[in-house]
């Protein structure tokens, strides 16, 4: 898991600054530039522009899609452009 797509109170939230999963300092995060999943060359981060294995986008135990910088990839949306539109959202 990497996180859920969820409000910035929730401790499990991307969208959690302090959190596992949202923090830029957390090796667990995907806004953290040198993790695995928050570096842009690893085959799979969701900032990797040519990632053919992004994360997925799970609900209710069914993909639904895909976080993905890769704008091939059908039914992605890319990470930055989550947290923008979920900015005030959530």
């Amino acid at each position: 898991m990497l996180g859920k797509i969820t409000n910035s109170f929730d401790t499990d939230s991307i969208f959690n600054e302090f959190g596992t999963y949202g923090n830029e300092f957390s090796s667990e995060s995907i806004w953290n530039e040198f993790s695995t999943f928050g570096n842009k060359f690893n085959s799979d981060s969701p900032f990797n522009e040519f990632s053919s294995s992004p994360p997925m986008i799970i609900k209710g135990g069914k993909v639904i899609g895909y976080l993905s910088a890769n704008k091939n990839i059908r039914g992605s949306i890319s990470p930055n452009l989550l947290k923008a539109l979920c900015k005030d959202a959530l």
